[in-house]
């Protein structure tokens, strides 16, 4: 019978296990891909813990590096989690939800940016990190121990055209 062929050929817990970890981490021989995200403010602490678990679920490496106006989100990982955390990062995640001490103005002007992405051949990151820093300096220090200090100058570069272009306007 097909239900004894199919209950013959049914996975292990431990297999199934395997299966599924197998498909979450993608193959990256042939390059990681790479994505840099710059956030206002990340200071809602459900949307701080919806981009640090995503990384996590999706087996990205890279770090979160929060400092005042320039948040930055590197990770790295393969196509399909890639994909899954753009559509977190740029419409899932509600960037104007309300914080505690902040004013709703303030709020409404944050959002998330794609600074860039592309592939790099070989991983920058063993894992995920979160990291506050205080200075400029120190985030910039902290992305050079991997080689990746050109990113925060990216991102730091934009922050700097938008704020010249709203106090223009």
């Amino acid at each position: 019978r097909s239900s004894d062929l199919n209950a013959a050929r049914k996975l292990t817990k431990d297999q199934k296990k395997a299966k599924k970890l197998k498909k979450l981490t993608e193959d990256t021989t042939l390059g990681v891909h790479v994505a840099v995200y710059r956030a206002r403010d990340i200071s809602n602490l459900s949307n701080k813990f919806k981009v640090d678990m995503n990384a996590q679920q999706y087996h990205l490496t890279g770090c979160l590096i929060l400092f005042k106006d320039v948040n930055l989100v590197i990770v790295e990982g393969g196509p399909k989690a890639m994909k899954k955390f753009k559509k977190l990062m740029l419409e899932r995640i509600k960037w104007t939800a309300h914080v505690k001490g902040k004013s709703a103005e303030e709020m409404n002007e944050n959002r998330c940016d794609l600074v860039w992405q592309g592939t790099n051949r070989d991983r920058n990151f063993i894992d995920w990190k979160m990291k506050q820093v205080g200075a400029e300096v120190f985030a910039r220090e902290h992305l050079k121990k991997y080689g990746v200090e050109h990113y925060w100058d990216l991102a730091l570069s934009q922050s700097i055209v938008e704020e010249e272009e709203e106090n223009v306007t």
